[in-house]
């Protein structure tokens, strides 16, 4: 039985080491970044949003070293930039917590924080969450996995910033690369009792829920096959490797211009460009 509280993927977070360079370079790219926000003070970080309906991509940067960030710092240290954990939409974060301890996990978490937002007329608000985590070690393929209740979903998706120049809708794939990607789909599987399926290239598919984004687990050298003209160099042989986007292509290309390369059907952004994270953006 699926878990009754978790709907499929929510966001994908990129970690960086320099937030607000990197801010700049996605909007180089034709993205709307939200204001710069801070989380409350145990979290110890900061980030900008990339919203999309139904979900989005967060840049997240150490401002103050925590406990609570310490797995985001050891990410840093040992991978530098790039996709580092993976959240799905909470209906209840605490129940959520339970059902996934019913099964034998030990969450971490429940846990609350909100950062201050600047509504578009100007009133100061607030987005506030509720998350909790899946084991540091539960992490498929290497990147780890957490779920996360919106708790004023208003200061979060925000129209204004839903509107992209390159013509990004919505997030249609995340890539994990992995030895092994049979092995880490059933991982993923175990954790969100979600079945698998098998692609023809070997890659594997793991779907996250609802009509969210799949997780595709593949090889290096698959993901080479499927996006020939992109240098992956850089990406870990295991770990997040990229983001399939999907886009109207026709404002895509116009934004990207030479930083956009035509690869595996659709148009892409090397990891060089991108913080660590190709990007395939792919017809709406």
């Amino acid at each position: 039985m699926a878990l009754r509280n978790i709907v499929g993927i929510d966001h994908a977070v990129l970690m960086v080491r320099e937030l607000d360079k990197a801010a700049e370079n996605w909007k180089r790219l034709g993205f709307t970044l939200s204001p710069r926000g801070t989380h409350s003070a145990h979290m110890g970080t900061g980030n900008y949003t990339i919203m999309f309906d139904p979900d989005y991509m967060e840049l997240l940067g150490v401002l103050t070293e925590t406990e609570h960030n310490a797995p985001a710092r050891a990410f840093l240290a040992q991978h530098g930039d790039g996709i580092e954990r993976v959240a799905f939409t909470a209906i209840d974060s605490a129940a959520g917590a339970e059902e996934i301890r019913a099964r034998g996990c030990a969450p971490i978490g429940p846990t609350d924080f909100e950062r201050p937002v600047t509504m578009p007329d100007g009133r100061l608000s607030a987005a506030k969450f509720r998350t909790f985590q899946w084991p540091v070690a539960e992490a498929p393929g290497g990147v780890r996995i957490f779920a996360c209740q919106h708790k004023t979903r208003e200061t979060v998706w925000i129209p204004e910033l839903m509107k992209h120049a390159n013509g990004a809708k919505r997030l249609r794939q995340v890539l994990i690369a992995t030895q092994e990607p049979a092995k880490a789909a059933a991982h993923m599987s175990r954790m969100i009792d979600r079945e698998t399926r098998n692609e023809q290239d070997g890659a594997v598919t793991a779907p996250s829920g609802a009509d969210r984004a799949d997780f595709v687990f593949l090889t290096r050298d698959q993901l080479a096959k499927r996006y020939p003209e992109i240098s992956i160099a850089g990406l870990p042989e295991r770990g997040g490797a990229g983001l399939v986007i999907a886009a109207d292509l026709a404002a895509t290309e116009k934004a990207l211009g030479s930083a956009g390369f035509c690869s595996g059907g659709g148009i892409c952004v090397s990891p060089a460009a991108a913080n660590g994270t190709l990007l395939a953006f792919v017809a709406w």
